[in-house]
């Protein structure tokens, strides 16, 4: 019968992965629009994809609606044209109060206006 050598550091790091792997309760995703010929800038925060998800670390369904309501703003206008964000808490999406197209819609689940100030400022 062969032994199997046991290996507490081994051991460990593949119990922290696991731990680390889990799915986050607040999952927030951006969906960027692109000013022209600014793609690969705006979309590099998505590691080059137009939209992407996220985990945060809010751990109540309030704390992801303020986690999504925070991420609307949009600090950099003449790279993102806009975004749309959408927030799930324990796999069910959020209510966020505006339609895809950023219109006011109470069942909405963007959470960006789409009239916002610091949207459609391209070059």
């Amino acid at each position: 019968m062969k032994r199997v050598a046991f290996s507490l550091p081994l051991f460990l790091a593949v119990i922290g992965f696991a731990g680390s792997a889990a799915a986050a309760d607040c999952v927030i995703t951006y969906n960027r629009t692109a000013c022209a010929g600014q793609e690969a800038t705006s979309y590099a925060k998505c590691e080059g994809k137009q939209a992407c998800d996220k985990d945060n670390p809010a751990t109540s369904q309030e704390a992801c609606v303020e986690a999504a309501k925070k991420a609307c703003p949009n600090d950099r206008t003449d790279i993102t044209k806009s975004k749309k964000i959408y927030a799930k808490f324990k796999g069910a999406a959020l209510a966020g109060g505006y339609n895809d197209a950023g219109a006011a819609d109470p069942k909405g689940t963007n959470f960006c206006a789409g009239d916002r100030p610091d949207f459609n400022k391209c070059k």
